[in-house]
């Protein structure tokens, strides 16, 4: 790539650095501006340019959305502005819009000094904007407010300035008016970045200390730990500790991305970049680890990251046993480049051996089955997604269940489930079938404002359980695809909560069990039941499968014995002796089902353990 070479980091002063990153909601064009800066900063050249230049990964580039952010170097000298004719060096982090990857973002906005938060001039302000506002705003970043797509025929830029205006508190005419596509207005956006951005603080003197805020496996140079600098300065020479694992690693190369990799002497006070250690051990490179000089350690490691909590669990079992081994390795591997995955080994007895996975949302748990399976060639199934119970016995234990399986059969006190704060946008002519939505799903309404008078804003307590299935796809076609959804975990409520158990022939199979709220256990048995007698081939005998609570049953479906025709050979006489074969066949059964098992195809548990809802289609959510 005839990238222009970029300036030796070590020779950059930190007054002449700009970190920031793109916030916006999904589909907002925060790729689409990032590839205009790539474009006008004359990092890629026109012959090597391709739209969503930053987005490396092939799902990406399929499902055009973001998964995971990326740090690429700018020089940039302004035109005007104290600053004129000064080259800078820009850091840009492009990050996702998705509410399932906002541990990317918040990850992102650790590691800069400004933000620009991108509005669609044909959309307005958005469940995500207002989220990944507030997360910028805990971090005490400086804000652009810009209005993106102005190019477009549906643009209402006054409208939506004056929303934007009003939401980040400064005049409409302070936003800046952009279209990503034509690259109208992205040189003002730089010239305003290189101007009123603050440049990062720190002690060039003190000991090296360096926040890793991401790292990926290369399976030819080992571990690369993308990290910023925080105080001090670390060159290809050093030897490096890591502050919470006390590992010491010989650094191979340092460098910068811009937007390939460039090795470089070092890398200075406020600066972004990556290392190579060699390293093979995936686990010995922890995002949120300090990275400090051997020779002349830092004693105070940085602040790091809030750990993200799993909101959805599911099961990732190999088709073939065989491959439990790669699997792990795949998911360590994965974890490295994904932090926000947490996974542990658990045994199932319809599938065999697995991993309990925890995930940010559905989309996560599709897109990490997806790339598990296309860059470690595993064919997996996963398993209903479900959340974490905490339930309180007679005697005062408590039980954390994140299995239905593990549910416990005694007397119990109270069942606790995790209930999230919901926030919903939507124009205002929807309140009405959104409010019945909610409550059909057990939701209590907080709140409501008005953002302008056809634009509304509603918050609501949710189950998670109730949420992580089908709410937005419900939500969205009730909206006409208007509304838009963003939620945070709250803490828990007790409810109603019962497990149903699914018995084969008198015996219960625990694979089939699921933990719902009392109003809806008896559809969920009589679905599973119906599900079951159409997967399970017919037997030798009758098979019936029952849905029960305790010892109680709910529904009921029979699957009808496979008859061999005993008659075929009485050709004539009496109706009695007829009869006589029919009865001695109806002993032959009898005796079969006291000794008979169930036979439950493979096929049976995937179709009836996989997700019903399709997750493709959360691709488009938020």
């Amino acid at each position: 790539m005839s990238a222009s070479p970029a300036p030796k980091p070590s020779a950059t002063p930190p007054e002449l650095l700009r970190n920031f990153c793109i916030i916006a909601h999904i589909d907002h064009g925060k790729s689409t501006l990032a590839d205009r800066m790539l474009q006008l900063t004359g990092v890629v050249d026109a012959r090597h340019m391709r739209a969503q230049y930053l987005d490396r990964m092939d799902i990406e580039r399929e499902r055009g959305i973001t998964i995971k952010s990326q740090a690429v170097r700018l020089p940039w000298a302004p035109k005007d502005g104290p600053n004129a004719d000064v080259t800078h060096i820009l850091n840009l982090i492009d990050t996702p819009g998705h509410v399932d990857f906002t541990y990317e973002v918040s990850r992102s906005l650790a590691a800069c000094e400004g933000a620009i938060l991108l509005v669609d001039a044909a959309q307005g302000i958005e469940a995500q904007t207002l989220a990944n506002l507030y997360l910028a705003m805990e971090n005490d970043l400086h804000i652009i407010p810009v209005l993106n797509k102005i190019d477009l025929p549906a643009a209402q830029p006054e409208k939506y300035a004056a929303e934007l205006a009003r939401l980040v508190g400064c005049e409409p005419e302070d936003v800046l008016r952009v279209s990503g596509k034509t690259g109208e207005g992205v040189t003002e956006l730089l010239d305003l970045v290189v101007n009123t951005m603050p440049a990062p603080k720190g002690d060039p003197d003190a000991p090296a200390r360096a926040l890793i805020f991401d790292s990926v496996y290369d399976t030819y140079r080992g571990v690369v730990t993308y990290v910023r600098v925080i105080d001090g300065h670390l060159s290809k020479r050093d030897k490096i500790l890591m502050l919470s694992t006390h590992a010491t690693h010989e650094m191979l190369e340092v460098g910068v991305i811009a937007p390939e990799p460039v090795s470089s002497d070092g890398l200075g006070v406020g600066e972004v970049g990556y290392l190579i250690t060699g390293v093979k051990d995936v686990r010995q490179s922890r995002v949120g680890d300090t990275v400090t000089t051997l020779n002349k350690p830092a004693t105070v490691a940085l602040g790091g990251y809030k750990d993200p909590m799993p909101m959805v669990f599911s099961g990732l079992y190999p088709l073939d046993g065989s491959d439990y081994p790669d699997l792990r390795d795949a998911l360590d591997k994965l974890q490295l480049n994904d932090a926000a995955l947490v996974y542990e080994p658990e045994t199932s007895v319809a599938l065999g051996f697995g991993f309990r996975c925890g995930f940010l949302g559905l989309l996560h748990l599709e897109i990490v089955r997806e790339r598990l399976e296309r860059e470690a060639g595993l064919a997996l199934i996963s398993t209903a997604p479900n959340v974490v119970y905490r339930v309180v016995m007679d005697d005062g234990k408590e039980i954390t269940v994140t299995n239905p399986s593990e549910f416990p059969s005694g007397k119990i006190t109270e069942v606790n489930e995790p209930v999230v704060r919901a926030t919903i946008l939507s124009p205002s002519e929807f309140v009405g079938t959104i409010m019945e939505l909610c409550q059909n799903r057990r939701g209590q309404l907080l709140g409501m404002d008005y953002l302008s008078e056809d634009r509304v804003e509603l918050r609501y307590q949710l189950p998670l359980a109730e949420i992580v299935f089908d709410f937005f796809d419900a939500l969205k076609s009730r909206t006409r695809g208007y509304a838009s959804l963003d939620y945070e975990p709250t803490g828990e409520q007790v409810a109603d909560l019962v497990k149903v158990d699914i018995l084969l022939q008198g015996e219960a199979v625990d694979a089939f069990s699921a933990v719902v709220h009392k109003d809806k256990a008896y559809a969920y048995g009589l679905k599973m039941a119906s599900r079951l007698k159409e997967l399970i081939p017919r037997q030798q005998f009758e098979v019936p499968i029952q849905a029960a609570i305790g010892a109680r049953v709910i529904a009921r479906e029979n699957i009808r014995a496979i008859r061999k025709d005993v008659l075929s050979k009485c050709y004539g006489g009496d109706i009695t002796r007829k009869r006589k074969l029919l009865e001695k066949q109806k002993e032959g059964k009898k005796r079969m089902k006291m000794v008979g098992r169930v036979e439950v195809p493979q096929e049976a548990f995937i179709a009836a353990l996989s997700s019903e809802a399709d997750p493709t289609k959360e691709t488009q959510k938020k």
